[in-house]
């Protein structure tokens, strides 16, 4: 039972990982964009809605009121402006950018923040759960992370298959000269996808503050890398890839820490180089034709 319990909160985790790294992809998948500062912008809608309960005394899980609308506007924003111009010099150039980003992001956090760790405080949610049995807990938050992930990937994928934009998101990441010809404007879908993939973005910044500490630092040092590898994981671009790559990650880390604590993280990346050798493409991509 200890084994299912391991594979269970493995799967837990994996809901935290994947709603991570579903922004990520989308961007990629649409733009052809690595968002270097990803995990850092996590953080700042962590911070921001520390910011909107101390001021308005809201519950801490009601702040993604706030806090979504903001970062997705913040997303359009910043794309039709600094990453659109980015874009027209190459991708290279957007990797330099968001880079950049992230390294002015982090250190206005430090600098103005300072480098103590924070939380978003829930009260007792952050440790409430229920059992199955005698040896598996799930906690009440773990849970709900996990729903939302799910919930977060299903409203996507609906909404790329049957909203008029979301057929223009996926006619400009299929082919943007012939969408073009079509009359569709493909900085203003460029904008839609990155407003989308912020306001993801601001959602896991939001669980992983009430999920655990944070600090300045956390986006680079641990969220970029692991949203990155539930993406490659689960290929390059695909949302259920996603959801998989990022549920296949935290089960093996899980895993791993039944052998040894410390060989929690030492699990999941032995995991992402198994697939980069075998599947680089990921395990829901189809191999491409030589």
């Amino acid at each position: 039972m200890t084994w299912v319990n391991a594979v269970i909160q493995g799967v837990m985790l994996g809901g935290l990982y994947a709603l991570f790294a579903c922004g990520l992809s989308l961007m990629f998948g649409v733009m052809k964009v690595i968002n270097l500062a990803h995990g850092d912008l996590a953080m700042v809608a962590a911070y921001i809605a520390l910011g909107v309960v101390t001021i308005t005394h809201v519950p801490a899980i009601w702040s993604f009121v706030l806090v979504v609308p903001i970062f997705a506007a913040l997303g359009y924003v910043l794309q039709r402006t600094l990453l659109q111009a980015s874009l027209n010099r190459g991708v290279i150039t957007t990797l330099l950018v968001t880079f950049g980003l992230s390294v002015v992001i982090e250190n206005a956090l430090q600098q103005f923040l300072s480098a103590n760790s924070r939380e978003l405080n829930i009260g007792s949610l952050v440790s409430d759960s229920f059992s199955i049995g005698s040896q598996i807990t799930i906690a009440y938050l773990d849970l709900i992370i996990l729903v939302v992930a799910v919930a977060v990937l299903l409203g996507l994928q609906y909404f790329l298959s049957s909203s008029r934009s979301g057929r223009m998101i996926r006619a400009v990441a299929d082919d943007r000269e012939a969408a073009q010809l079509a009359g569709i404007d493909y900085r203003h879908v460029f904008g839609i996808a990155t407003a989308i993939a912020f306001g993801t973005v601001a959602l896991a910044g939001l669980a992983y503050g009430m999920y655990t500490q944070f600090d300045p630092t956390t986006g680079t040092t641990a969220l970029l890398l692991y949203a990155f590898e539930a993406v490659v994981i689960g290929g390059l671009g695909s949302l259920w890839g996603t959801l998989a790559g990022g549920i296949l990650l935290g089960v093996a880390q899980q895993v791993g820490a039944q052998y040894h604590a410390a060989d929690q993280v030492l699990a999941g990346q032995l995991l992402f180089l198994i697939i980069l050798v075998l599947r680089p493409q990921g395990i829901t991509s189809r191999r491409e034709l030589a």
